[in-house]
């Protein structure tokens, strides 16, 4: 079996790098550099510096579509990849995408941490065969995953690169994927509203937001007069306790030393 990867973010990156542990990758499948961090400067997205490390070959068109050669690769692992697979090319190839959800709840860009955000206790991960209409394949094999309690996003995405490489295995297996069954949810991209911390709303749903958007976004709120990013807390009870901040132009710190030298 001839395998390829289309894989962008640092999830996808986690996971090339396990998979092309057990199996030879014809290649990697990206999206083309682009500016990045305050500098704005140019570089790699965090799959293709994992490919460029591994030796695997990588191809990044500025536009995806039907003339796209496959080069006899069978199938195609998609994880966090960032664009849609044009219909003429997935009928090219067998394309398999790992979904850090239990679809079909939480189709859509965010479903992480829009799962954390509602107050979900387990979300999970599915291999699905990817169609024409978003993330609405037959499923190949899935697993949950508990997300409750004080679990951030980042946490939950570690753990989904550990469990993808071997649903991707059991998926490779069967000939028969299941459809999806219920009513499904969205998750639309993370927005600048999503991050506003409103210290009226009740101390659960502030402190599901935190951990949501840590460590790659951040939540952001005023916090004696200043604004600055929480990117940790935990319930004391029903009251919220704030544990690290980072304000503007500065670096993450514990919100104790924050206003000790606010107070200094």
């Amino acid at each position: 079996m001839k395998l390829a990867v289309a894989a962008t973010a640092p999830l996808g990156a986690d996971v090339l790098e396990r998979l092309a542990a057990t199996h030879e990758i014809a290649f990697l499948l990206t999206r083309p550099d682009k500016q990045r961090g305050r500098g704005r400067k140019v570089g790699p997205p965090p799959a293709k510096e994992t490919a460029v490390r591994l030796g695997i070959s990588v191809r990044q068109p500025d536009r995806l579509d039907e003339t796209f050669s496959l080069d006899g690769v069978d199938t195609v692992v998609v994880v966090a990849y960032g664009a849609l697979i044009p219909v003429g090319l997935l009928d090219q190839a067998n394309w398999l995408n790992v979904h850090p959800s239990l679809l079909p709840r939480w189709r859509g860009a965010a479903p992480i941490e829009r799962a954390i955000m509602a107050g979900d206790d387990e979300t999970g991960v599915s291999v699905i065969r990817l169609v024409e209409e978003l993330d609405a394949g037959p499923i190949g094999a899935s697993e949950e995953i508990w997300i409750g309690g004080d679990k951030t996003a980042g946490e939950v995405y570690t753990q989904v690169a550990g469990v993808a490489p071997d649903l991707v295995e059991e998926a490779l297996a069967i000939d028969h994927f299941l459809p999806q069954v219920g009513e499904p949810t969205y998750a639309e991209k993370i927005g600048p509203a999503d991050r506003e911390l409103d210290w009226s709303r009740p101390a659960r749903e502030l402190h599901d937001r935190i951990r949501a958007l840590s460590p790659h976004i951040g939540a952001r709120g005023e916090l004696e007069g200043r604004t600055v990013i929480v990117w940790r807390s935990r319930l004391d009870g029903d009251k919220l306790e704030i544990l690290d901040v980072q304000p503007e132009g500065g670096t993450r710190m514990p919100y104790d030393a924050w206003l000790r030298g606010l107070r200094s």
